[in-house]
């Protein structure tokens, strides 16, 4: 059961979501009615997306110029005011009605929770087929090296305890920021765990993802991650 008492800060990293940042923001604040903090992290849009955010009511920093969703992340972990710090994309293809899901495993005892798609489910049009396959070529490569035994490896649906945040250092700039989290997770012996959520298509706008500059960029970190020490000296 979810612990009512918990101090729960949502962070949605955007980047030109204007279409779907509005029922986003309220999705959380329906599903969470006594949430800590609701902030976005406008990150150099070029569209009405801060506005949007925050006429729906949330807590808008805005980025002058496009810096990366990693970035845009760490600002927010950064700024944001709680001890339970829970993550998911502004594009609409993360439910906020699923967020107890994964606070309810963080209550149970995980430091970090993932809502893997893998052990849930996508919706048709959810995922292109070179994002599936490499999604599980670099979990694949994780597991490995990591002797873990993980489904979604860059999954950004995500709760997490504050308390395992000050014990790493992130460094991801882009998107591999998933990946740098939950394997500095892993490294620092935290509890990782996964529950099953629904993907769902885009409806409004693009990814910026690319699906070779930017899994070779989660395939370095990996390699960085596992062969560095957490305050950087090699391992």
């Amino acid at each position: 059961m979810m612990d009512n008492s918990l101090n729960i800060a949502v962070i949605l990293p955007a980047f030109n979501e204007e279409g779907t940042i509005a029922s986003v923001v309220r999705g959380c604040q329906q599903t969470l009615p006594r949430l800590t903090d609701l902030l976005v992290i406008d990150d150099g849009s070029t569209d009405q997306t801060a506005e949007r955010a925050a006429e729906a009511g949330a807590r808008v920093v805005r980025v002058r110029s496009n810096r990366g969703k990693g970035n845009a992340l760490r600002l927010g972990i950064e700024q944001a005011r709680g001890d339970t710090l829970v993550f998911l994309d502004a594009d609409g293809q993360d439910d906020p009605r699923e967020i107890p899901v994964l606070l309810e495993a963080l209550c149970a005892g995980a430091d970090l929770v993932v809502g893997s798609r893998f052990l849930g489910h996508f919706d048709p049009g959810a995922i292109t087929t070179i994002n599936r396959y490499g999604n599980r070529l670099l979990t694949g490569v994780a597991n490995v090296l990591f002797g873990v035994r993980l489904t979604d490896t860059q999954a950004g649906f995500r709760a997490v305890r504050r308390g395992l945040i000050d014990r790493i250092a992130l460094r991801a700039q882009h998107y591999d920021i998933e990946t740098d989290l939950l394997l500095q997770a892993v490294k620092v012996g935290g509890r990782v765990v996964e529950v099953p959520v629904r993907r769902q298509p885009r409806q409004h706008g693009t990814s910026g993802l690319n699906p070779v500059i930017d899994g070779l960029r989660i395939l370095r970190r990996i390699l960085n991650v596992r062969f560095q020490s957490i305050n950087g000296r090699a391992s």
